[in-house]
């Protein structure tokens, strides 16, 4: 059974509100006005500029296996 990429996460209290994300992100899943609400469907599975642009590491990938969801530790 594969592991894929469900959706992105946005910490709230991590987040800067640079919004460093959303210039970067070629689908503009991210939206522009707070709270910086994301469209899964608009994401692209492989791509990772947004986590990478990041600074303060507030976006994180979930993932899910069969029809378990894998969320990493401490970021519930």
């Amino acid at each position: 059974m594969m592991v894929a990429r469900d959706h992105l996460v946005r910490h709230p209290d991590r987040c800067t509100h640079n919004a460093l994300c959303i210039p970067v992100c070629p689908t503009g899943a991210w939206l522009s006005t707070p709270p910086f609400k994301f469209d899964s469907s608009r994401c692209l599975e492989g791509c990772r500029l947004c986590l990478d642009a990041c600074p303060s590491q507030a976006i994180y990938a979930v993932f899910r296996k069969g029809e378990k969801v894998l969320v990493p530790q401490g970021k519930k």
